[in-house]
Formats: C-alpha cells, structure tokens, sequence
C-alpha cells in the first residue's frame, strides 16, 4: 500500500482515527505477525489505542520497506489430516463385518457424489446403527477437521430434528430423528493415498476429500436449519445459522439505492438454493455488485461472511481455503441478492467468484428454513486434486 504525503497528514488527527490506522496494519499483519518480533508488541499497543505517536507508524512502515511482504505462506495442514486419517481408521477397526459393508465403499464409487440434505435412507453406517463407543469415535472424527463453531453448528443442526419432532406433532411427514445421520468412507484412509468420507443427514452434508496429509477438499458442504429461528419452548430464540443470515443482510442493508439496482439479481427470493444438489455447481454467469464496486467497509463485510463459513473448519484447515480464495482474487466476486431487506422477510443471497460459490436461501416455512452450501468451482468432490495426483503418479511412472 503506498500512501502519499496528502493521505497521511489529511487523515483526522493524522495518526488518532481508527479507520486510517485498520488500513495501515491491515496490509501489514501478515508479514509482521510471521517475521518480526517487535509486532505482537506493537500492534497490542495500537489495537489497545495506548500509543498513536507518528514516530511508531514511521517504524513500521520502515521495518515493511525493509523487508517487504512475500507471497502468504501456504497453511501447515498435515497435523490435523494425520488426525483425520488416524481417527478414521480408529473408526474403521471398530466395525464389524457387516458395519463395514455399509461404512466403506471404493474411492471411485459414484455414490461419493450423491450429496443430499432432505430427509431420505442413505448409504453408509447410520449413528444408530453403531455402538457408544463407535458414537463417540464418531464425533471425535467430526472434530479432527471441524472447529467448535463448526462442530456446534453440525450439533446444534442434528439437535432441530428433536424439536421438528415436536413442533410436527403425529401428523408429521418424515420421521424426525437425530440419530439418521450417517457416515461413509471412500477409500482406504491414508496418510500417502487418496481416499475421502461424508457425514450426512437431514439438513447436513459434508464431504472430506484427502491426498496425503497435504491435500485437502472440504466442499460440497452443506447446512440447514428448520426452523430458522426457534420460536417456542425452552429453546425460544434459538439460531444454529445466525451468522450466516445476520452477516447478507447486514451486508445488503449497507449498500446504496444505486448499489442496490447491481446487488439485486432476482425481485422474488428462489425457493430453494440455484444449483441444488447438483454435481456440477457451475452457474451461467457472475451476478451481482462486484467487489470493486463496494466501499472498503462493504468488502470487509463480504469478506467476513466467506470467514463465517470458512472457519467451520479447524483454523488451518479454513485458513488454506482463505488463502486458495485470496489467491483466486476478491477483485473477482460478485454478491448478490433476492428478496426483501427486512429480518422475516423471505431473501437469498450469494457470493459467486471464478474459483467459489456460497449460496444462502431462506424462504420457505415463512421464511424460517435457512439452506446454505459452499461449493468450490474447481475443487468440489476433491476432483481438482484427484486429478493432479493421478497425472503425476501416471508421469512418474512414465519415466521408470
């Protein structure tokens, strides 16, 4: 970031305003936090406000000018994909034959990608259909890549289909259970070889592709959440997907009527999310604001909805996804939206860019019934990585 001489005196109290020193350190954190052992010093002293002299910020921007920033390291993932790998072979040697008929298939079974998120009778070992201990390996296999918001989510989304149950009464269509959720391995788990698993339910799908302890897909991964918003009962208030929701229209609120006029793709929100369950999630075109068409704050914002479904998973396992997406170009996305403005009302939005697609819709049961899905354009099912492994295996074999 170069900032002229104009910029820097003209800035409210030159060093004192807020925005103009988050625009400073925000370019600088990432070099500083990995390379220089004066930052955690410094920049505890300008988040706390105790210090704003220019003579602190003349030293930072000599220290950066010095050493100026190198391309973004790409996250250390292996730690938490050796986890993954160890914890599902724990699982595997807990089943029995006939278990293990249900829980495992090849890696090129074409189930892999039957993703879906309606109630249904799925393939794969349901939770009850296994022992406590094979329950609670389970969930210890959810935490090897999910974060605590993450995994509360996956919780909190299987916890609904109790007060669905209620709420339903005997008149209900499906049979609401937290128990239908079911696991399903692609693959041998290995930390050399390719191999993949999903855990799936109403409302829930999540796919995890693996090559190596290096490589790693979290996507197609989908969440949903009826109701919404719990209304009644002891858990009045209750909402699994508030962030998600909060973040669009916080987002939308803040645009300009003419920035509105671009925003908006549809006049009436779609009923369900554009591309479904489809394996290939690929839409026509790019509609939409663009980011270059936001204020700082507005891209910001943007950016923290990509967060919001990034960091369900572990810290460096989101922070790799960040990264591919940062690398791909923010210049690049575009959002748009479908619906009323107002909380209530039924609205859809995405966040659409040449690698990456969110999609949020929250329009049916009054709009009280959220489904959201992240897909990578490129990466979805692992198939990018797949591909590269099996082109470099097959060129190293060409020249034995």
């Amino acid at each position: 970031m170069n900032l002229t001489a104009e910029e820097y005196y003209s800035t409210e109290g030159s060093l004192n305003n807020l925005e103009f020193r988050s625009k400073v350190t925000n370019e600088r954190n990432i070099w500083f936090q990995n390379s220089h052992p004066l930052f955690s010093f410094m920049n505890q002293l300008i988040r706390e406000q105790a210090v704003t002299s220019p003579l602190l910020f003349l030293l930072l921007f000599a220290l950066s000018a010095c050493n100026p920033p190198q391309t973004e390291p790409v996250p250390d993932i292996s730690e938490s994909l050796q986890e993954m790998t160890t914890a599902s072979i724990e699982l595997l040697s807990l089943l029995d034959e006939e278990q293990r008929s249900k829980a495992q298939r090849a890696l090129d079974d074409e189930e892999r990608y039957n993703f879906n998120f309606i109630p249904m009778t799925r393939e794969g070992l349901m939770l009850s259909e296994m022992s406590l201990e094979q329950r609670i390996k389970t969930h210890d296999l959810l935490k090897t890549t999910l974060s605590s918001q993450g995994y509360l989510k996956v919780t909190g989304i299987m916890h609904l289909e109790d007060i669905l149950h209620i709420l339903e009464g005997e008149n209900r269509r499906f049979d609401r259970d937290p128990e239908q959720y079911y696991v399903i391995f692609f693959g041998d788990p290995s930390d050399s070889e390719p191999w993949g698993w999903r855990f799936e339910g109403h409302h829930l799908s999540l796919t995890f592709t693996s090559v190596g302890v290096e490589q790693f897909s979290p996507t197609p991964a989908f969440m949903g959440t009826n109701p919404a918003e719990v209304r009644t009962g002891p858990y009045a208030g209750l909402r699994v997907l508030s962030g998600e929701e909060d973040l669009g229209r916080e987002l939308v609120q803040s645009l300009s009527e003419e920035q509105l006029e671009t925003a908006i793709i549809y006049d009436a929100a779609p009923r369900e999310i554009i591309t479904e369950t489809d394996r290939d999630a690929n839409l026509e075109e790019m509609a939409g604001l663009p980011v270059s068409g936001m204020t700082e704050g507005q891209a910001e914002l943007l950016w923290h909805i990509i967060k919001e479904h990034a960091h369900n998973l572990k810290p460096d396992l989101a922070e790799a996804q960040l990264s591919q997406i940062r690398e791909a170009g923010m210049e690049h996305l575009h959002f748009g939206w479908a619906g009323g403005l107002e909380r209530g009302d039924p609205h859809y939005y995405r966040i659409h860019g040449p690698t990456v697609l969110f999609e949020y819709d929250n329009v049916q049961n009054n709009a009280n019934h959220v489904h959201v899905v992240w897909r990578d354009l490129l990466n979805d099912f692992g198939e990018d990585l797949l591909r590269q492994h099996y082109e470099s295996a097959s060129n190293s074999h060409g020249h034995d």
